[in-house]
């Protein structure tokens, strides 16, 4: 059994099996407040704020972690089904010692996870991680807590759509229209169809009848084809889909194209700096965006910050750093005046702003990102060794990369759980990136192929 739990965006697995058996999340709770307990205050009481997804399993779950933090002494108070970002949110602005959020994102109904943010609204930090990871597997203990826990219930969805509406001041500046709005039948559903038609847009509801298994099924951010034909069908202006857990945004212009991250990178960051609002002249992307975002970036004057992929390294990144917005192509956006972490419900807003700012459409706005081509190959290897201390791959690699010069981008990184090393190239020209992508396999294969 491994003792890692924690992964890139918290505790992840299938309902009812470990790590999210019900011992093991008792446990979590119960290992939070230990590794949160300040040092040299042993008496003060901490206080969690919790919410949750649809999922049917989140129930249980949210007993089970409520079991283990009343046996260590704190106590926990449940939002219920409410997007991860407003937990975070009301974590920061409410006081609460640290925020569990009950949800496997854009995962199927029978996965689940829990996430856990600072009390500054932030995720865990690695090394909190692997203490409260040490103490569950510590076996001096045990959770002995009643199985119904009191959990105090409280709502906070007044809060967190008064502070999601500071993203779009201005409403008013782009008038009535139709929207279509597909909430994944998750977490946003107690959010999304209030606060739109609150702003007076006319909206067309979609995915927003959940049943605790159809949460994701065909339908949110991750399917964004139901959105992009409403927005045909329905004659809207656009569209905007979220996941199961809202903390990232897809869009569909009014022709019905997909508008995804890096294009929503790209508007924001240019209306920002604009306005004065870009602190370091600078963004923060993954190392999945197109070189077509850093290109464009560049021709602004805006550089671009790559980090690992995950939400969680954007947030490092921003932080280190000082920046005012980072993400993914996925559609998990930070805009750091507002939260350190990925909210759908904002990144719409903000997408909404530039558009009343600029007078310009969503697909007009989305024009700007030129996609360049991309080529990704896997080759299968037998060990994994550094690349460039391989004379024959070296050489093929450097090659690729004098010829790219600026234009493209080559990036190989081997898998995390397949013995497999993943060549991705991107270029002006998809004949000529496939070609070097050969090459470069064909290179790998001879020296460490399986």
């Amino acid at each position: 059994m491994s003792h890692r739990l924690f992964g890139t965006d918290g505790v992840r697995g299938k309902a009812g099996r470990y790590p999210l058996d019900h011992e093991t999340v008792a446990r979590l709770g119960a290992a939070l407040v230990r590794a949160m307990r300040p040092a040299g205050e042993p008496e003060r009481t901490l206080h969690f704020a919790m919410g949750r997804d649809t999922r049917e399993s989140g129930e249980w779950i949210e007993r089970e972690l409520a079991r283990g933090v009343h046996s260590a002494g704190a106590y926990i108070t449940s939002a219920g089904v409410i997007p991860t970002p407003a937990i975070a949110y009301v974590t920061r602005a409410m006081g609460f010692d640290a925020g569990l959020v009950i949800s496997a994102s854009h995962n199927p109904f029978d996965d689940n996870g829990i996430k856990v943010f600072s009390g500054k609204g932030e995720k865990f930090t690695e090394t909190l991680e692997r203490e409260v990871e040490a103490i569950i597997h510590d076996t001096s203990w045990s959770v002995n807590g009643n199985a119904n826990a009191p959990v105090d219930r409280t709502d906070v969805i007044d809060a967190y759509i008064a502070h999601a509406r500071l993203a779009f001041p201005e409403p008013g500046r782009l008038g009535r229209f139709k929207i279509a709005v597909d909430t994944a039948n998750g977490a946003t559903t107690t959010v999304a169809p209030r606060l739109f038609d609150e702003l007076g847009f006319d909206v067309v509801l979609l995915s927003a009848s959940p049943d605790g298994r159809n949460i994701n099924r065909d339908c949110g951010s991750t399917h964004p084809e139901q959105l992009s034909a409403a927005v045909r069908e329905q004659g809207c202006r656009m569209g905007v889909a979220f996941d199961g857990d809202g903390d990232r945004a897809i869009f569909a212009d009014a022709s019905g194209r997909i508008v995804d991250g890096d294009a929503v990178l790209l508007m924001c960051a240019r209306q920002m700096q604009r306005t004065g609002r870009l602190n370091g002249n600078a963004i923060v992307a993954t190392v999945m965006s197109n070189i077509g975002l850093e290109i464009a970036l560049r021709e602004s004057g805006i550089d671009l910050v790559r980090c690992p992929v995950g939400d969680k390294y954007v947030m490092e990144e921003m932080l280190r750093r000082g920046l005012s917005i980072g993400g993914e192509q996925s559609g998990h956006i930070i805009v750091s005046e507002h939260l350190f972490t990925g909210d759908g419900i904002v990144t719409a807003l903000s997408v909404l702003r530039v558009m009343a700012e600029t007078g310009r459409e969503l697909a007009d706005l989305a024009s700007e990102l030129v996609t360049y081509p991309q080529v990704l190959v896997n080759v299968r290897v037998r060990e994994r060794r550094d690349l460039r201390s391989i004379p024959a791959v070296a050489t093929v690699m450097e090659r690729v990369e004098r010829q790219l010069a600026g234009q493209g981008r080559l990036l190989v990184r081997y898998s995390g759980t397949e013995p497999l090393l993943r060549v991705m190239l991107e270029g002006r020209d998809q004949q000529e990136i496939q070609g070097w992508a050969a090459e470069i396999a064909a290179a790998v294969t001879r020296e460490l192929g399986g």
